[in-house]
């Protein structure tokens, strides 16, 4: 079972991560994001940012509906999230040798193996 903590150990290993001031967590490469806090929107009320759940960039529409519709009890999406490569990651649901994995992939599309 993985946290936020081990979100931040992972990600601030790879190398030219920027973590960017939150509530929670958010980590970028070469200004683009590739894995932060979920912002939890329900109507009418405020934005709550979740650290039990990390948003992962994914790459493209196929990745996102293969981890979503694959691995349900992990991955899952929201309308808001139509339409862009990024998908909601129940840390609670992976070990950290797999956060490693996700997260390593999010960074190396978004090209922080450029360089």
């Amino acid at each position: 079972m993985a946290d936020a903590d081990d979100v931040r150990r992972i990600a601030l290993r790879l190398p030219g991560v920027e973590e960017i001031d939150s509530e929670g967590f958010d980590f970028r490469v070469g200004g683009k994001g590739f894995v932060w806090s979920y912002p939890e929107r329900r109507p009418g009320q405020r934005r709550v940012i979740r650290t039990d759940i990390a948003v992962l960039f994914v790459g493209d529409e196929a990745e996102k509906q293969a981890l979503v519709l694959g691995e349900p009890q992990r991955f899952f999406t929201t309308p808001g999230y139509d339409g862009f490569p990024l998908v909601m990651l129940r840390l609670d649901e992976v070990d950290a040798e797999r956060l490693a994995e996700l997260i390593s992939d999010a960074w190396r599309m978004r090209g922080g193996d450029a360089g």
